[in-house]
């Protein structure tokens, strides 16, 4: 007796014409500015001329084809990084030596070894014991809830820099998530929390020199440009009204535009506490992965303020944790596996594409085109043009860069207008703390993807509203705030 083979319906994938569109797009502006004629010189206010060699206007092509992909996610977003090395080494862009060299900059090791953090998190089960803790103190308000997550995201930013603050929060929203819904696809509230988590963690880290590197490392240049010394406090004093007014409106910004379906999860408090006491007492790994998480994180914070560890570099230090969780078998090889690699390609090619702008001079003589507009404006349009350029550059190169771009020429400007360097520096470090637009902005913005709760198309539509909230409070600030605060904002101008 035979048995009959039913034939299966044909299933096919339709064909993606949308994603060819934009892959052959994406390619088309490459080749578009790179075998275009010559461009004309970026002159600045002095009459330095700045040329746009052919190495730099393939940087600016990169830059299109790449920017291309990412917000329309045609492939994986690390294999468009990867795209990035591989224009710069086929087109003599950058040598390939040096191209594929940022691939494993520390700003990506420090990714890295944070990631790794948030997986010791979730693996010990620390993550869970913080997690429902704080839903048994907050309650089961979905509003309450996103709020007590920013609060805490903004005040971890602080003392740690937002890199290590968003991968110690990931886990934390998962475990949360998890209890506000069993369903795998993206709900409103799932997106308010980690889209949220990503845009609070720089806010946050614009308060302290702790939370980035961008703030200690712009004091320093605006010292040596203009032989003024800014302090730590004075830091605080300026950007903490900023910085937490940014966080409150996020949360309300986010409980308009992204509500979450559910307004209670109904008897949550009560799960939350039966949970964590189902947890038991804590654990030796828990324990062990606390003390050397916080050691690495201390010695981190203190390198600010102990001149024998100022030399330390703060990615050692956060890779020695990283072996540390081997040696004590608090992680196996097998976990190797679980990190999610996509989005340390996705960090390695944002460093590689900022890199490459910079070396190459045409972040250089785009700074100088855009801010030479401003030279006969109102002196407080030039400073919000100044502050909108560092927005939009620090989206696709490191803050750091985009500041060290734009400040020079902005200073030379800003005489002849009667604007203060120093208000052009704080405005400058507000927006660059918070990249809104691009996953590629800040690694908060990558972490949070990981979450698979939105896409890059659904992060760019929020940044832009979010940037446009950013600008107008910046601009509050500049007018009104700040000058009530004590900060010279308006000087005589220069004849």
């Amino acid at each position: 007796m035979s048995a009959t083979v039913q034939e299966l319906p044909d299933t096919k994938t339709p064909f993606d014409w949308k994603r060819v569109v934009f892959i052959l797009g994406g390619l088309a502006l490459f080749a578009l500015i790179y075998y275009s004629p010559a461009w004309p010189d970026a002159v600045d206010p002095k009459g330095e001329h700045f040329a746009l060699s052919k190495e730099a206007k393939g940087a600016l092509a990169v830059f299109a084809v790449a920017a291309t992909w990412w917000i329309f996610e045609v492939v994986p977003i690390g294999v468009t990084s990867l795209l990035i090395g591989t224009l710069q080494a086929l087109f003599l862009i950058r040598k390939p030596v040096v191209a594929f060299k940022d691939f494993m900059d520390p700003s990506v090791l420090f990714i890295f070894g944070s990631v790794v953090i948030g997986m010791v998190f979730t693996k010990t089960g620390l993550t869970r014991r913080i997690a429902y803790k704080m839903l048994s103190i907050i309650g089961e308000k979905t509003s309450m809830i996103m709020l007590g997550c920013f609060l805490m995201t903004a005040l971890l930013t602080h003392v740690m820099a937002h890199t290590a603050v968003a991968a110690t929060m990931f886990p934390l929203l998962m475990a949360i998530y998890s209890l506000y819904t069993t369903e795998t696809k993206p709900t409103n509230f799932g997106k308010a929390m980690f889209i949220g988590m990503a845009y609070v963690a720089g806010a946050g880290s614009i308060i302290t020199l702790l939370g980035a590197a961008r703030g200690a490392v712009a004091l320093a240049f605006y010292k040596d440009m203009m032989h003024v010394d800014i302090s730590f406090g004075t830091l605080s004093y300026y950007m903490f009204p900023l910085g937490w007014l940014m966080v409150f409106l996020l949360w309300g910004f986010f409980m308009i535009f992204c509500k979450p379906e559910k307004e209670r999860i109904v008897g949550l408090k009560e799960k939350a506490s039966r949970m964590y006491r189902e947890l038991g007492s804590i654990t030796r790994n828990e324990i062990l992965a606390a003390t050397i998480i916080l050691l690495a994180v201390l010695i981190i914070a203190l390198k600010s303020f102990v001149p024998a560890l100022d030399k330390l570099d703060k990615t050692g230090i956060l890779l020695c944790s990283t072996i540390a969780f081997f040696v004590f078998n608090i992680l196996k090889i097998d976990d190797l596996e679980d990190i999610p690699w996509n989005i340390i390609l996705l960090f390695a090619g944002a460093m590689s594409i900022g890199f490459c702008l910079w070396e190459t001079g045409a972040a250089k003589w785009l700074a100088v085109n855009w801010l030479v507009l401003f030279q006969q404006a109102p002196a407080v349009v030039f400073i919000m043009g100044m502050a909108f350029f560092v927005l939009i550059m620090t989206n696709f190169i490191m803050n750091v860069a985009a500041i060290a771009i734009s400040l020079p020429v902005a200073l030379v400007i800003a005489p002849y207008l009667g604007v203060a360097g120093e208000v052009i520096l704080f405005s400058a470090l507000a927006t660059a703390g918070m990249p809104f637009l691009l996953l590629i902005g800040a690694a908060p913005n990558a972490i949070a993807y990981n979450s698979k709760q939105f896409t890059t198309g659904e992060f760019l539509k929020f940044g832009i509203l979010a940037s446009v909230l950013l600008m107008v409070v910046l601009w509050v600030f500049v007018a009104f705030v700040w000058p009530m605060m004590g900060m010279e904002v308006f000087v005589p101008k220069v004849q």
